[in-house]
């Protein structure tokens, strides 16, 4: 590797400016570390990223996390469309409206039962909204940039290198110093692939195409998903292609570029037409290879969203998966490298993360399975269509999809440890959400009890200790609350204080 030729050695280097990049930066930048951001694309702007191939349906722990950091109110694109995916209920009832799908078979708003999801409060965030990549990376990188995050365009990383007490990166002739490295540079990760990571997974059972195009005979196409002999076709708007061909993925394979005549042959086969195309404007191919890192850290070098973890994107699962990784990693990451964390805590990081993404990798097969053009998946997919149109089905769909099941096994017995924490309203008009924003633990005493107020300032300036009553009743004393949202330790009662000690010095405090 070249001599470093820039100076300064950063508390953390990121390979990638996506939505999963900036938000980790954003994370480690509030806790006052040094981020340098390394993006290999010259600009940020993209059609692909762009309404509407570049629509995101956020799920709710996502949307918890952007409000938890003062985030939310800047996203604006799900207030301009009116987002039909808000909460159920709220205003009487409602048209018969879809709130998302599974495998293409929709589920209704009206047939979800948001009783069954005790934890989520009056008042708490939507569970779905709408954003595009576009809009998410503007909001984060000037949040970024705000809290004095470097991000450097057009740098791609030539050579990674790990030394005792530091990561080396190098870009063409440009190097950099970090003490951590992080990738977040996607499905073709240079940071997994030099940090020798394993990437086991499945491969694909189709190529997908993303397409915008003019058509001379736009009527010869259904609106909407269309699952057919051959494959599936869906039309957002007149032009707006997303095509799936089940070739063992090997259109993608191949990497040729996607022309007009080519993705004209496989529109006619999956949709049994003659439709023409008479102009191509954008074109990408993709596929539902599953493959996870079987960790995800090695040494002073982690990885984050697509670097750890790739699947389909039927369904938008991936980008709520990688901000779910950095809202985990980032404060854990911080805390290691002020010399704060308790042993084990950046190891948390996979423990937690791992499983919570091999959920979503079985969720994309399982969506896979029942789509391919063959009798037994047309049978199956005859089954789920049947199964969601009931209310108990309706419910554990949406809930899947906007991850209100999202809960880490800590180790406790008490139902709300590992879940995140409701959004409460405090008497004084304050809610809980807009707490957590310094990226600060929470210890909330519901009583007033003088033994907990001392065990928070044994703890320290880890976290805030609030007493107050709040107008949504929790049946419980007190709640242990970490940077990022998640309950880890619950009281019934006045007692159980030294359950407390043992989970504050698991989380908090540096022995």
């Amino acid at each position: 590797m070249k001599a470093t030729q820039n100076q300064s050695i950063y508390d953390v280097l990121i390979a990638g400016a996506g939505p999963v990049g900036l938000f980790l930066a954003c994370e480690l930048a509030l806790a006052n570390c040094s981020v340098l951001i390394l993006e290999k694309k010259e600009t940020p702007h993209s059609p692909l990223k762009q309404f509407p191939f570049g629509i995101r349906g956020l799920s709710a722990p996502t949307i918890e996390a952007f409000y938890r950091r003062g985030l939310l109110d800047e996203l604006e694109l799900h207030k301009r469309l009116k987002n039909p995916h808000s909460t159920p209920g709220k205003e009487g009832p409602q048209p018969h409206r879809q709130g998302g799908h599974f495998a293409g078979i929709p589920f209704n708003l009206n047939d979800i039962d948001t009783s069954q999801w005790t934890l989520r409060l009056p008042g708490s965030t939507d569970p779905s909204l709408i954003s595009t990549m576009e809009e998410l990376e503007t909001v984060l990188t000037r949040r970024a940039e705000s809290l004095g995050v470097g991000i450097r365009r057009g740098l791609t990383l030539t050579d990674v290198r790990q030394t005792e007490d530091g990561v080396l990166c190098q870009s063409g002739e440009q190097s950099f110093q970090g003490k951590w490295l992080v990738g977040c540079d996607g499905s073709r990760s240079v940071v997994r692939k030099a940090g020798g990571f394993e990437f086991a997974g499945t491969e694909p059972a189709f190529t997908g195409y993303s397409a915008q195009v003019d058509l001379a005979d736009p009527e010869k196409l259904r609106p909407g998903r269309n699952l057919t002999p051959t494959g599936m076709y869906f039309q957002s708007q007149p032009g707006y292609l997303v095509m799936l061909e089940f070739d063992g993925g090997a259109a993608h394979k191949a990497e040729k570029s996607v022309t007009l005549e080519h993705v004209q042959d496989v529109l006619r086969r999956v949709s049994n037409t003659d439709v023409a195309i008479n102009a191509l404007h954008t074109a990408t191919t993709w596929t539902d290879r599953a493959r996870q890192t079987t960790t995800y850290r090695n040494g002073r070098l982690l990885v984050a969203g697509d670097a750890a973890h790739i699947h389909s994107p039927l369904g938008g699962q991936g980008l709520n998966l990688g901000i779910g990784d950095a809202m985990n990693l980032g404060w854990k990451l911080a805390a290691t490298i002020q010399r704060k964390a308790p042993e084990g805590l950046l190891d948390s990081y996979a423990t937690e993360r791992h499983p919570i993404g091999a959920q979503v990798l079985d969720w994309s097969r399982a969506q896979v399975a029942i789509m391919r053009p063959d009798p037994h998946a047309r049978a199956l997919n005859a089954i789920i269509r049947d199964l969601m149109q009931t209310r108990d089905g309706a419910t554990y769909m949406a809930g899947r999809v906007w991850g209100i099941y999202t809960h880490y096994d800590l180790g406790s017995g008490h139902p709300l440890v590992g879940h995140s924490v409701p959004d409460v309203e405090f008497e004084n008009g304050t809610r809980l959400g807009e707490l957590l924003r310094d990226g600060q633990g929470i210890l909330l005493d519901f009583d007033g009890n003088p033994a907990l107020k001392t065990l928070a300032s044994d703890i320290g300036n880890r976290i805030h200790y609030i007493s107050d009553r709040v107008k949504d009743h929790l049946a419980v004393h007190a709640l242990l609350i970490r940077p990022d949202g998640i309950i880890a330790w619950a009281s019934d009662n006045d007692s159980g204080y030294n359950e407390l000690r043992k989970a504050a010095a698991r989380w908090f405090v540096h022995e």
